[in-house]
């Protein structure tokens, strides 16, 4: 075997792939034909071209490792405050680099998700039913009707708080704004199937036992005569305490998978800037309209997906 200058442009092409993948050195060794040491020397040879040059950075491996876990603590505060408290740390450095160094580390300024308040037993129904269901396929699922509320408002630059996090921590528990459902505000109902949506019924007044019968008797029958025909169909309903009511239908444990398709409308509604309460129903109408039945399919045939996530879980709400 030869020396690390001997080393071919395959050899070395392998090394370097299998070193991006993870593999160890002694699995690379034999898999690109040489020594281990041959292959610890590219792997860490110094790189061809001038050094780089420019001002070395003005805060450590332990300022930045500070910085991070400030962060991680503090996911909901602001540049300014994580400033102050990284400096109260001990850290000499502007405004300007901290914000640059948490860049660096990947942070990303985002709006929170939304973790609904569940209660232990919540968590155990949640549980219980996802067991139930563990074995249903995507074609037994696109049998099921599902609908919830979602809150619409006028101004949509107004969505609270910020929070710093990373790719793929957007479910993580640290990284979620606690909502109860539901705040006052514009309430609408809408209803999901893997053949498409229904009709939307915006609610005036207060979700109650006696509102929600009105929904379903007007808005969730049509939906699935819409749907389905004269074929089958299970209705999917949330926890929300006015479904959970002895006047309603049998309540089920929500995944909430039609808050997915609520995500959807309120992404391509985002540049939206309705004058009024009409202006913005007109909005909603519009947008819902341009939902496919695409869309809706390939959000059912998660099911199986988020079935196994809840029961990972054990009941409690988490990244699908």
């Amino acid at each position: 075997m030869g020396k690390t200058a001997d080393l071919t442009v395959v050899q070395k092409t392998t090394i370097d792939t299998l070193h991006k993948e993870g593999k160890t050195q002694k699995v690379i060794a034999k898999e690109a034909g040489c020594s281990q040491s041959s292959v610890s020397k590219h792997i860490n040879r110094e790189p061809k071209g001038r050094k780089r040059c420019g001002r070395k950075k003005c805060t450590s491996n332990r300022d930045n490792h500070t910085l991070e876990r400030i962060v991680k603590q503090n996911p909901f505060k602001n540049v300014g405050e994580i400033h102050k408290e990284w400096i109260a740390a001990g850290v000499s450095a502007s405004r300007t680099t901290t914000h640059r160094r948490m860049q660096d580390m990947s942070f990303s300024c985002r709006i929170p998700c939304v973790r609904p308040l569940l209660n232990n037993r919540q968590h155990q129904k949640r549980l219980a039913w996802a067991k139930d269901k563990k074995n249903w396929t995507a074609a037994e699922w696109s049998k099921v009707i599902f609908s919830d509320e979602s809150k619409f408002c006028i101004s949509f630059g107004n969505q609270g708080p910020r929070v710093w996090r990373k790719r793929g921590e957007a479910h993580n528990p640290r990284c979620l704004r606690s909502s109860v459902k539901f705040p006052q505000s514009v309430i609408v109902w809408g209803a999901m199937s893997s053949a498409g949506v229904g009709p939307l019924c915006f609610l005036r007044s207060k979700v109650n036992a006696a509102v929600y019968q009105d929904v379903l008797e007007h808005f969730m029958l049509p939906a699935a005569d819409q749907l389905y025909g004269d074929a089958d169909f299970i209705f999917q309903q949330d926890l929300a305490p006015a479904h959970s009511a002895k006047a309603g239908l049998r309540t089920m444990v929500s995944l909430f998978l039609i808050e997915n398709l609520w995500g959807i409308v309120k992404r391509k509604m985002r540049y939206a800037r309705p004058n009024n309460a009409e202006e913005l129903k007109a909005t909603i109408r519009a947008t819902w309209a341009l939902i496919t039945p695409e869309q809706c399919h390939r959000l059912i045939d998660s099911m199986p997906r988020r079935i196994a996530a809840v029961i990972q879980a054990k009941g409690a709400p988490t990244k699908y």
